[in-house]
């Protein structure tokens, strides 16, 4: 991978993972007062939001993380060593935990009667995705595994 096209990947990522942090102490909190004062009865689900949309930025800046991580390995050409795996790992787990958020938060809507049809198909795109992109990451792991035991045979056979 060139050089460029690393850095370029990088700064993408700190500018994406500087936006989200402004998300999470800005936007998050002003838009779910703004809910509260729009319907007050709904004043309880607040707290439990903005935890969990936090929670769910969250997971994105981890995911975000392992990838600057994974790109490092990939400039340094050590893309296939048994340490590139716990990257691969820690970005499958975030995405079924962000996943699970998802979920969480759909029921939590259903149960509360506020789930509107853009609610729920917001939701179900995100379950959807989110699986979709768990089940992508466990077969590109299954690649890189299967590059990095080629490459431990090639340097054994040269």
């Amino acid at each position: 991978m060139h050089r460029t096209a690393i850095i370029t990947l990088k700064t993408l990522i700190l500018a994406l993972i500087a936006l989200l942090l402004a998300c999470q102490v800005f936007v998050i909190p002003a838009v779910a007062q703004q809910m509260v004062e729009k319907s007050p009865q709904l004043g309880y689900l607040q707290v439990p939001g903005i935890v969990v949309t936090v929670g769910f930025l969250l997971c994105v800046q981890v995911a975000l993380a392992c990838v600057w991580r994974l790109l490092s390995l990939v400039r340094a050409s050590i893309i296939f060593r048994e340490n590139a795996f716990r990257y691969v790992n820690i970005i499958l787990g975030i995405v079924a935990l962000a996943t699970l958020l998802i979920l969480g938060s759909f029921i939590t809507l259903a149960v509360a009667g506020v789930a509107s049809p853009s609610v729920i198909m917001l939701c179900s795109l995100g379950i959807v995705v989110g699986s979709g992109l768990a089940l992508m990451i466990v077969v590109m792991r299954g690649l890189l595994r299967k590059a990095s035991q080629l490459e431990r045979d090639l340097a054994e056979v040269v």
